[in-house]
């Protein structure tokens, strides 16, 4: 007996695993072998490619296109609209293209209209700003934002800026949760 909720409008394939708790919403599509945890939203008009992992507690907002070779840990939140790649060099005549890999690592939140660019890495806790492009791995609890995505700061596991210098900080306390960032 299954212990989640799906939309009568979604489209959910053959061979998907879903985790207890989690809610999948209106029209949206989930392919073939793909897993999504316990506990997550995945929202309206949301697309999720054959065989993608979605960890724990993620939360996947309306509009979202996630691409196979893409990987979300747990606790990862996307905004509305925010999408993926997974090709380097598309063409629609192209037969024999290669899948880039992305992964987005625990407690990684992404801004509405992102676009990730494949082949990243997206630290643990890291904040990708809405509407940006990244082209390049983003650090744990690094801030980033603009076309192309550049460094704006540094975030606590909580989502509170902690920092707007460029270099990592080493140990900072957080103003928001009162916990030092280590």
């Amino acid at each position: 007996m299954s212990n989640f909720f799906t939309h009568p409008s979604a489209v959910v394939e053959e061979d998907v695993k879903i985790g207890d708790g989690t809610s999948v919403w209106h029209h949206a599509h989930i392919r073939t072998g793909a897993q999504i945890g316990k506990d997550c939203v995945v929202g309206k008009n949301v697309y999720v490619d054959m065989g993608v992992p979605v960890g724990d507690r993620c939360k996947l907002q309306n509009n979202v296109s996630v691409f196979a070779g893409v990987k979300l840990g747990d606790d990862v939140f996307v905004g509305p609209s925010a999408t993926f790649t997974n090709d380097l060099t598309p063409r629609a005549f192209n037969t024999s293209w290669t899948i880039t890999e992305t992964t987005v690592e625990h407690g990684a939140s992404i801004g509405a209209n992102a676009t990730i660019v494949c082949g990243v890495t997206i630290g643990s806790y890291a904040m990708i700003a809405a509407g940006a492009t990244v082209t390049s791995d983003v650090a744990a609890h690094e801030l980033v934002g603009g076309t192309p995505a550049r460094t704006m700061g540094w975030v606590c596991f909580c989502g509170a800026v902690i920092s707007r210098g460029r270099s990592t900080p080493l140990e900072l306390f957080c103003q928001n949760c009162q916990k030092d960032k280590k």
